[in-house]
């Protein structure tokens, strides 16, 4: 059953899915197999806030799903050990050490690399309530954040398995042939906007990481140039691809959780940024506005953080989010059509189209594609199977230092955190123009 990853393209993934019967197919082969920004966060975590505690935890934001009745926690287990086993390897540092990623050589310092070659994913803790998992991953925040990303595919992964473990040979045949017909008419749609920008985000809710790596492969001869890259860092380096990804959620949220009162908690965002821009610049300084709040985050902006390159306007719908942006850049003086607007919030081929046509000629702009790229598998099974079908399961920092975390978003049906800390929050940073949206993916 060994099976030699450079030649997956080659591989006919129906046939393969139907031979998971080896003891342990692992599904993270590699610490490579994560998300760029992860790597890029690590290493600015790793030089300002080494000595910080993190704990990660799951939620499951899908609750009509009872996660842990269609996922086997002793398969996780297994699958969450097999991924501690894995260190990067030789081949893999002499890549991260050597490659150019945003036009910049040596992204990476010396330093740092000499400590990630040693990285080994630390201990968690998992037990089983009401049908849904706890799974928190304590520790060192330089540590702990390296877990989001493995463990939400390994999830993700074993459930989709799980739900095509009963269908035959040709049944998955069938499964795939749709899937990828289904993908392909998404490729030929996106081919008629003329200067698509678009990179594959879907690394941490994908069916399979042999179907992310169809996807990506897809993508990459349908849509030639408009393929900018691919957030995750080993396909990257696999399929000669860009690795793109900038910064996330977590953190505003250590720092917020860290400050000491209220004034400090209002300043977090913009401490965090400068923290940031004291490692990157150029494509790299794309700020993501909305752990908060958006509306709060523009009134209280410094000037200065219009001269970044870019937004990523996470839960605000698309269009509305980054209209709000361009208003706001006007304000300060700035061009928008100089500025870069990253949309990568649950779309799909309809919100993409729409999107591209509404900005276009206004703005720079670019889309990570995720759920819906790696994993649309809606009306391909032979039979119903609800399984397939993506649910919300997110890894968030829970507690710095021992203090909750908390997470606002632009739709309050995406808040995480303690509700004493919430109301607090909301007191802070205020709630305007936030509106609750179905969270779907």
């Amino acid at each position: 059953g060994g099976f030699d990853l450079s030649s997956s393209s080659k591989t006919d993934i129906a046939r393969r899915v139907f031979n998971h019967t080896f003891k342990l197919d692992p599904i993270i082969r590699s610490l490579l197999d994560t998300d760029f920004y992860k790597l890029l966060m690590l290493q600015m975590i790793w030089g300002l806030y080494r000595d910080v505690d993190a704990t990660f935890s799951l939620t499951n934001r899908t609750t009509s799903v009872r996660l842990a009745d269609e996922v086997d926690i002793d398969e996780l287990r297994e699958q969450l050990d097999h991924a501690r086993t894995l260190r990067f390897t030789k081949k893999e540092m002499i890549w991260l050490a050597g490659n150019s990623f945003y036009g910049t050589k040596q992204i990476f310092s010396p330093q740092f690399l000499a400590w990630l070659e040693n990285f080994q994913l630390p201990e968690y803790e998992l037990s089983e309530r009401d049908g849904q998992f706890e799974l928190h991953f304590p520790g060192k925040w330089v540590e702990t954040a390296m877990w989001e990303i493995p463990a939400l595919a390994i999830i993700n992964e074993l459930r989709s398995r799980r739900a095509m473990r009963g269908m035959g040979r040709f049944a998955l045949d069938v499964l795939y042939a749709r899937a990828k017909a289904k993908t392909w008419e998404k490729v030929e749609r996106l081919k008629k906007l003329p200067d698509l920008k678009i990179s594959d985000f879907g690394t941490r809710r994908r069916h399979s990481f042999l179907w992310q790596r169809w996807c990506v492969e897809a993508l990459k001869e349908g849509l030639g140039e408009a393929l900018t890259g691919t957030s995750n860092v080993l396909l990257a380096m696999d399929t000669d691809l860009e690795a793109l990804g900038t910064n996330a959620h977590e953190l505003p949220m250590v720092a917020a959780a860290l400050a000491e009162g209220d004034e400090a908690l209002k300043e977090a965002p913009y401490q965090v940024l400068k923290d940031w821009q004291s490692y990157y610049d150029g494509n790299l300084l794309i700020v993501l506005p909305d752990a908060f709040g958006t509306a709060s985050f523009l009134e209280n902006a410094p000037d200065w953080v219009a001269d970044w390159t870019g937004f990523r306007p996470d839960s605000a719908p698309a269009i509305e989010g980054g209209e709000k942006i361009i208003e706001w850049w006007k304000a300060h003086g700035r061009d928008p059509k100089e500025k870069l607007l990253i949309f990568s919030d649950g779309l799909d081929i309809e919100t993409i189209d729409a999107a591209y046509r509404h900005f276009d000629g206004k703005v720079r702009m670019s889309f990570g594609w995720g759920t819906n790229l790696t994993n649309d598998f809606a009306g391909t099974a032979p039979m119903h199977t609800p399984q397939l079908k993506p649910i919300s399961l997110v890894i968030k920092v829970s507690s710095a230092n021992g203090r909750p975390a908390v997470k606002l978003s632009d739709n309050p049906a995406k808040a995480v955190g303690d509700p004493a800390e919430i109301a607090r929050y909301l007191r802070v940073f205020g709630d305007a123009e936030m509106a609750e949206q179905a969270v779907v993916v």
